[in-house]
């Protein structure tokens, strides 16, 4: 059985991510890429207390669209700016904290 190293609760009962997801201030924004194809950038989330690969595992299953994790910032690809507040509100994020831009 996993221990979590911050509250030291099984891996199955920590809410150490969903804490951390509450109080995380994130900024979405898209960009032109090659052949004016469109990027959207969800920026700002905390490596280190959220799992952001498993996150942006899950906005590409929502949006049904390819993406990548590069330096702590999830890049999927297509312009999905005005679904992202909801989409991340349903993950665990609040939605006065995320600023779409």
């Amino acid at each position: 059985m996993n221990i979590c190293p911050k509250c030291g609760l099984p891996k199955i009962a920590c809410t150490c991510e969903t804490i951390a997801k509450e109080e995380q201030r994130v900024r979405v924004r898209t960009i032109k890429k090659k052949f004016g194809k469109f990027a959207t950038l969800i920026e700002g989330i905390d490596t280190k207390s959220i799992n952001i690969k498993d996150t942006a595992k899950k906005l590409k299953s929502k949006f049904v669209c390819g993406g990548t994790v590069k330096k702590g910032t999830i890049e999927l690809q297509g312009n999905h700016k005005r679904k992202m507040k909801e989409a991340l509100a349903e993950i665990g994020f609040v939605t006065d904290l995320i600023e779409v831009t």
